[in-house]
């Protein structure tokens, strides 16, 4: 049977593994189907598919046992932090066992000298960074979602402070991994630096859950700023918003955050947030530093806005007016929802080089109005990333039909000038099609062949970024 054949549970062997698990653990595992289905998919992707089972280990211990027990069985594994993840990652397309982190939630260590921390995955983004309140330090990588750290590195996320402190990519030092036949493996040390063989930590970041189970995550933490300052400024095209990102990119300052939003999203966080903002193309910026860094980072921002027809330059200097800000931001998500109730939403991700973000963010509005679709762009545009929102009805098959012609468009347009079909929403189920376009048979084959060694029974998270 090759990697590509469709994974198939042995007769009688799920039943097995249902007896093992509730002789082992108790209360800590669940068939009932409302479990199930809170297990069955994340944000974004409709595809709805519940696992057979679902386990709550509170150790790496538990974790080896659960997958040893899988492996000899032949039962898929799907790994669960918190379901905040928009490509189908959680979804059981095979049935099999969900394990759910969310117990093993500690923070192990903090190394205050050496600006580090090893967690387990099942803690969340904004749990770790109140439990390093008062040392000085914090963990920047923000996507939006308080998301669990462990699903974090498995979808290799970023997100609105990539820019200034780098994605999960930069900030991973080194994992601890349970292996599909159950073997705990330890990846990468917490030096700066390492030329020792294969980085297997950062083939680990990204990976879905395709190729091990992590158990302890080391992270880089960065000190605190001295001074943060926010604002948002509108413009009156999109194409001006935009060309104030590119132009601010290559003046080499180190902005914290830079995000657009459209008309049509702003609009949605107006009614959503309780916000006052012009319904116009607009950016949301942060600047972290010392007193005099921001200065100059500000005047920075508001001359090239103003060379770019900004208008009402607006700043939220206190913290409770930055908050509201970046959580209206947080949000927008839902807002965008709001719009259409009932809608089934369908997230896109795509991230090109920044002289060609202007133009494919343009082309990609023109496509939705013609189309006639309701569809907010938004996204970390001070990387290249940008996202539209499109909110198809589920009974209108041509909205859908639409919906995929300006979504294959967008992808196809971002690859022409070198970009990629997600900058941080990872592949799961939704985009194996397009990493296929993007990568192309040699490539996809080459990941194939690490999925073999790595996992030569295929139980881990089958029917994710390649394979049916």
């Amino acid at each position: 049977m090759t990697i590509q054949d469709a994974f198939l549970t042995p007769a009688g062997a799920i039943e097995q593994v249902i007896a093992r698990l509730q002789s082992s653990y108790g209360d800590r595992v669940s068939i009932s189907r409302a479990v199930r289905s809170q297990h069955s998919r994340g944000e974004g992707l409709s595809t709805s598919m519940a696992p057979d089972v679902v386990v709550w280990p509170i150790n790496k211990q538990e974790v080896c046992e659960i997958l040893s027990c899988c492996n000899s069985r032949g039962v898929a594994v799907i790994g669960f932090g918190v379901g905040s993840s928009l490509e189908g990652h959680v979804s059981a397309p095979h049935g099999g066992v969900c394990i759910d982190m969310s117990r093993m939630d500690a923070v192990l260590t903090v190394n205050l000298e050496d600006s580090d921390c090893v967690v387990q995955p099942g803690i969340m983004r904004e749990s770790l960074n109140a439990h390093l309140k008062g040392t000085g330090l914090f963990f920047p990588v923000d996507p939006g979602a308080n998301a669990s750290i462990g699903g974090m590195v498995s979808t290799r996320a970023s997100g609105t402070t990539t820019m200034r402190y780098g994605s999960m990519l930069h900030n991973v030092m080194a994992l601890e991994v349970a292996l599909a036949d159950g073997r705990l493996v330890r990846l990468g040390t917490r030096a700066r630096k390492s030329s020792a063989g294969y980085d297997l930590v950062h083939l680990m970041v990204g990976s879905e859950g395709t190729l091990g189970i992590i158990t302890e995550i080391t992270l880089r933490l960065h000190p605190l700023p001295v001074e943060v300052a926010a604002a948002s400024c509108a413009f009156p095209t999109l194409a001006d918003a935009v060309n104030v990102v590119t132009e601010l990119s290559l003046s080499g300052l180190p902005f914290a955050r830079i995000e657009f939003l459209d008309e049509h999203q702003v609009r949605a966080c107006n009614q959503y947030s309780q916000l006052s903002l012009p319904e116009l193309p607009t950016l949301f910026f942060e600047f972290h530093g010392s007193a005099s860094a921001v200065k100059e980072q500000t005047e920075a921002a508001q001359q090239v806005a103003a060379e770019n027809g900004g208008v009402d330059f607006m700043w939220a200097t206190r913290p409770e007016d930055r908050s509201k800000l970046w959580r209206a931001r947080h949000q927008a998500y839902f807002a965008a929802l709001a719009l259409c109730p009932g809608c089934v939403s369908v997230v896109a991700d795509v991230c090109v080089p920044m002289s060609a973000l202007a133009e494919c963010v343009s082309i990609a509005r023109q496509d939705i109005d013609r189309e006639g679709l309701v569809a907010p762009i938004l996204g970390h545009v001070g990387d290249g990333n940008f996202h539209v929102l499109f909110m198809p009805m589920p009974d209108r098959p041509l909205e859908h039909a639409a919906v995929e012609r300006v979504y294959s468009a967008m992808v196809a347009r971002a690859n022409k000038v070198g970009g990629t079909c997600t900058g941080e929403h990872g592949i799961g189920m939704g985009k194996k099609s397009k990493l296929l376009a993007e990568c192309g048979p040699d490539v996809i084959g080459l990941m194939q062949s690490i999925k073999q060694a790595w996992d030569p029974n295929r139980i881990l998270n089958p029917g994710k970024i390649f394979g049916p």
